[in-house]
């Protein structure tokens, strides 16, 4: 991971376009190839970012990010003040807690929650950043990923993208889609999924289980 402190501004052009103006900021450049630019006052969403598969081009004062779509993101570094690569090596990933283990071995236990005709492919399906919880196919035999919570935010949603990333580089499994499943979702969690084609399914963990009655049920 690369960390840069900088002045600078920050310039997006793509679908939407957006300028954040002079400003010290810390510059994250990840070895997935993602970059973020983050501000001092938030715990963890950035002011701007690059996700991967892009490329990074430095230039003299100026770094320039593009993205598969041709999207760019333009940083025109004013002053410098840290500049420092670190190695983190594998992540182990999250480990989830026990009512997100327990929901994910109940839905593949049950994937036809999710539709008839639909199977399961593997739990904890392997990949380069981690594991995806639910790997499964569709009615339509459609690869589906499913990435599961207790409480769904956007942090979540840019896990699955990030796995759906990868996944769409295998050609035995394109094209993958993804739902995010959890017992509860935050509107802005669902606004960023129907922005990334992402599908959003809550799950009520008690009909799950069987407490309710003998039949699933997706809410």
């Amino acid at each position: 991971m690369r960390l840069v402190i900088a002045r600078c501004t920050v310039d997006y052009a793509g679908r939407l376009s957006a300028h954040l103006p002079s400003a010290q900021r810390l510059i994250m450049v990840k070895a997935d190839g993602s970059v973020s630019i983050h501000a001092d006052d938030r715990a963890y969403k950035p002011l701007n970012w690059m996700s991967p598969p892009c490329t990074l081009k430095e230039e003299e004062g100026t770094w320039t990010v593009i993205n598969k779509t041709g999207e760019k993101l333009i940083i025109t570094i004013e002053e410098k003040l840290h500049d420092s690569s670190h190695e983190l090596g594998v992540d182990p990933g999250l480990v989830k807690d026990g009512v997100e283990a327990h929901l994910q071995e109940l839905l593949a236990d049950r994937i036809t929650t999710l539709g008839d005709g639909w199977t399961l492919v593997r739990r904890e399906y392997p990949t380069a950043i981690g594991p995806v919880d639910i790997l499964c196919k569709d009615a339509d035999g459609g690869t589906v990923a499913v990435e599961i919570k207790r409480r769904g935010e956007i942090d979540g949603v840019e896990q699955l993208t990030r796995y759906l990333e990868l996944l769409n580089r295998d050609p035995l499994l394109a094209p993958v889609k993804g739902i995010f499943a959890a017992q509860e979702i935050k509107p802005q969690a669902k606004v960023l999924a129907a922005d990334r084609g992402i599908g959003c399914v809550v799950l009520d963990y008690d009909a799950l289980r069987g407490v309710e009655d003998d039949k699933l049920k997706l809410f």
